[in-house]
């Protein structure tokens, strides 16, 4: 071959070797991106993936270069050390995993990914410069309380609500900058604050702001000091960093009658019982699925005396829906199943440090968020269909072994006892569930309720008696399965769409906690006779046996 054909050879050769990573740069984003973020960001990074109209809140949209958690002044890009603590840690709370198994080089990769999406990212004007956060000062009720009266000057109720639960009265018009509806945070569940929950953190959120967002900075119209005592003022609203989540919940003995006379009476007797937390999630197994919930968790506190069992279940509502209706059999149009529908409001990343995603469906009066007086009716948006509800599931039958009832209302082999609740109409109905297709309304009612909504908080007090018909009897220590499902009619939540928890136990405790002294003494007692008994055994094995010898003497 001659020297110029050998050259051509080469040069070919080196074209076709070079194609392969040719055609990966031409990918965008590159094929690490492609692989693990386009189906919710998209090809394009714009936010469209294929798995977008399933979720809640929507997936970030890169090429808008707003992005929500940094350490940069308020509409400036964040750094690479941003982006890299978004992609370990992931966003708490939404469909945003962690990504902890990719290597460093692998996460610098996506980085460069995420700003290839966005011109502003090789703007040099542009560079993000980061704010140094400092170390937080020592927390105190005085700046807590200061905080308090800063909350309230600058208007953060009208949001986040007069307790910070996230039902003021401008949340269910608020929008970001996409069009999409958004959700102030719930500032009592720090957990769920998508830039951390530290003290630190809640800082660099009100002095950066969240971009894209309703949130504001408050760099320049705050003083550092005024900052941190809002911060200790959020921290106030709840101490915990952590959910806290139980398994269990402990019904106490009370000789007190469970009252349901008022909310308020009611409540007394449950006054020293032990709170459990549940996470709360979206019903996603079967047709009228429910992606994603507005409720993210449910407090549950348990009593009974010598006839009655009652609950006191609390959780947090943008709203109290009480017009139109709710039942667990209604059924969800196919069309509705399908996630991001128009008939079921939208909702995106949470406005503040980013609460959950459902939305009111139109705006309404400040009369709807602050609460109802006791036998009152709470105000609700006109053309309401649906209204807020509650249910605990129990097995029809006390489970013999390991085996608990289908989770979704029972199966054929092991039905459900379901004590419902229409928050419109405030009046249980107890159901029997063979599945969720398969519910049925038992008649006669031994399940009675009572239930409030104050200042964006449900709370529902149910109690039947200890022994019933068709349902489990109660007894001292007996341990019982017990799940909790919540509809929010704001969300269009009805049958099977609704937000529930997986089977937890109820522990029904003794009336009278045995007292731990005796039982320590008799057991001392018991040790101390083993051991002297044990030091005589010994003894009397290795003394010497001395024997009376007769001994004669002479003289």
């Amino acid at each position: 071959m001659s020297p110029r054909g050998t050259c051509a050879l080469l040069t070919l050769l080196a074209a076709l070797a070079a194609a392969p990573a040719t055609a990966q740069q031409t990918v965008p984003g590159g094929p690490l991106y492609q692989k693990y973020c386009s189906q919710c960001h998209g090809e394009k990074g714009d936010g469209q993936g294929v798995a977008a109209p399933r979720l809640l809140p929507k997936p970030r949209d890169f090429t808008a270069g707003k992005f929500k958690i940094r350490h940069t002044p308020s509409g400036a890009l964040p750094t690479d050390d941003d982006l890299r603590n978004v992609i370990r840690k992931g966003m708490p709370y939404t469909s945003m995993p962690a990504w902890p198994q990719l290597s460093d080089d692998q996460v610098n990769e996506l980085v460069t990914a995420v700003k290839s999406f966005s011109p502003d990212f090789a703007d040099p004007e542009k560079k993000p410069v980061p704010i140094t956060i400092p170390k937080a000062p020592a927390y105190s009720e005085d700046s807590a309380k200061k905080g308090k009266e800063v909350y309230a000057r600058i208007g953060c109720p009208a949001c986040h609500g007069e307790l910070g639960r996230g039902d003021g009265p401008s949340a269910p018009g608020l929008k970001d900058d996409w069009d999409h509806p958004i959700r102030p945070a719930d500032l009592t569940k720090r957990w769920t604050y998508r830039g951390g929950p530290t003290r630190e953190d809640i800082y660099r959120t009100f002095t950066t702001g969240v971009n894209g967002t309703p949130m504001p900075s408050f760099a320049e119209s705050l003083t550092d000091a005024e900052r941190w005592q809002l911060v200790d003022y959020i921290v106030s609203l709840d101490a915990r960093e952590e959910p806290g989540y139980a398994e269990l919940v402990q019904v106490q003995w009370t000789t007190d009658e469970i009252s349901l006379d008022s909310m308020e009476k009611g409540r007394e007797v449950f006054a020293s019982a032990q709170p459990a937390y549940f996470p709360v999630i979206g019903q996603i197994t079967e047709p009228g699925r429910a992606f994603h919930p507005s409720a993210n968790g449910v407090t549950v506190k348990a009593v009974y005396n010598a006839r009655e069992i009652g609950f006191l279940v609390t959780w947090h509502d943008m709203r109290a829906d009480t017009a139109g209706h709710n039942a667990p059999d209604l059924v969800v149009p196919p069309e509705e199943d399908q996630g991001d529908v128009a008939a079921a409001p939208a909702a995106d990343e949470g406005g503040f440090f980013g609460e959950e995603e459902a939305p009111a469906d139109a705006a309404a009066s400040a009369d709807d968020f602050f609460g109802e007086e006791e036998g009152t009716t709470a105000a609700a948006t006109p053309g309401t269909e649906f209204s807020d509800a509650l249910a605990i599931q129990l097995p029809s039958t006390l489970p013999t072994g390991a085996r608990k009832p289908y989770f979704l209302f029972g199966d054929a082999q092991n039905p459900v006892d379901i004590w419902f609740v229409d928050l419109a109409k405030k009046v249980a109905t107890r159901y029997t569930g063979a599945g969720s297709s398969s519910l049925s309304v038992v008649e006669g009612e031994e399940v009675t309720a009572v239930a409030s909504y104050d200042r964006g908080e449900w709370s529902v007090l149910l109690k039947r008696p200890l022994r019933s018909t068709g349902g489990v009897t109660f007894a001292e220590g007996q341990y019982v399965p017990i799940a909790f499902s919540i509809w929010d009619g704001a969300q269009r939540e009805r049958g099977g769409k609704r937000g529930l928890t997986r089977w937890m136990y109820l522990y029904t405790m003794p009336q009278e906690t045995p007292s731990t002294l005796w039982p320590m003494l008799r057991a001392a007692l018991a040790v101390l006779a083993v051991e002297i008994l044990l030091i005589v055994w010994i003894r009397r094995r290795h003394t010497p046996v001395r024997q009376d010898r007769e001994v004669s003497l002479h003289v």
